[in-house]
């Protein structure tokens, strides 16, 4: 059932993408970033991952082949679909849900670890109307439902990367941080449609400042390229920054609601 709200903008563009999505080649390097992602958790077989803005599944997917359980929330009805379809049929089931990153239908202090990967939601949230503590409040909310000793990981894209190769269809926005792309889309039938994408971009002081505000404690920040996860000090080659935090062991239980 579709959430009843103001839809976002990236919705459009996912619901003309589908499982076309799955063919671009940042895509093709999942089971690389996750074997790197459970050795930088810590994972276990067992363990609870929420993959916050999962999109069709990919990661999802990939953790649960893992004996992770697994619950992917994302904005997209239609990425939805196709990720729990393609759960059944790989034989992984997982819990897919429609959600607002900003308003996680999760309970406090209840999973093991939380993700959000290829501005899966973190980073998709400065488009027209946003206010600018957008991405923070995604950053709390997985905070909120992380259990004390609980780690989380996002990738975010790098600011010195995108003004250092920006594109002539792309405008940055400075004070914002954001950056606004003209391209097009294909469908599963390589039908071509016209569409505008927002993404904030981060630098490594701004992504450990935001885990402190969230009451995290930012244990790395790497510099990484999708589907090439690795352990290097940031820079300004490498397109997206990944960030690594922990909530305190000693914190208490969150308040928020659900």
């Amino acid at each position: 059932m579709r959430v009843p709200r103001q839809p976002h903008w990236f919705e459009p563009v996912a619901d003309h993408l589908g499982a076309a999505y799955l063919r671009y080649s940042f895509t093709k390097g999942t089971e690389q970033e996750v074997d790197f992602l459970v050795d930088a958790l810590g994972l276990q077989r067992g363990m609870t991952v929420l993959d916050v803005g999962c999109g069709p599944g990919r990661h999802v997917h990939a953790m649960a082949s893992r004996g992770l359980r697994v619950i992917g929330v994302d904005i997209s009805f239609r990425f939805l679909q196709v990720g729990a379809s393609s759960s059944a049929e790989v034989g992984r089931p997982s819990v897919f849900a429609q959600a607002d990153a900003r308003v996680l239908p999760v309970a406090s202090s209840s999973v093991d670890a939380a993700v959000s990967l290829c501005q899966g939601a973190f980073g998709l949230l400065g488009g027209p109307g946003s206010k600018l503590d957008e991405d923070a409040v995604v950053l709390a909310e997985m905070a909120r439902v992380l259990r004390p000793g609980g780690r989380l990981a996002v990738s975010a894209f790098s600011a010195y990367f995108q003004m250092r190769y920006i594109e002539q269809t792309d405008t940055f926005d400075a004070e914002r941080g954001v950056n606004h792309e003209h391209t097009e889309v294909r469908d599963e039938q390589g039908r071509a449609a016209p569409a505008e994408l927002w993404t904030s971009c981060f630098t490594p002081r701004e992504l450990r400042m935001l885990a402190s505000g969230a009451g995290l404690t930012a244990t790395k920040v790497w510099g990484v390229t999708p589907g090439n996860y690795g352990a290097g000090k940031p820079d300004i080659d490498q397109p997206e920054f990944l960030l690594v935090a922990e909530r305190p062991a000693g914190a208490g239980r969150s308040s928020g609601a659900n």
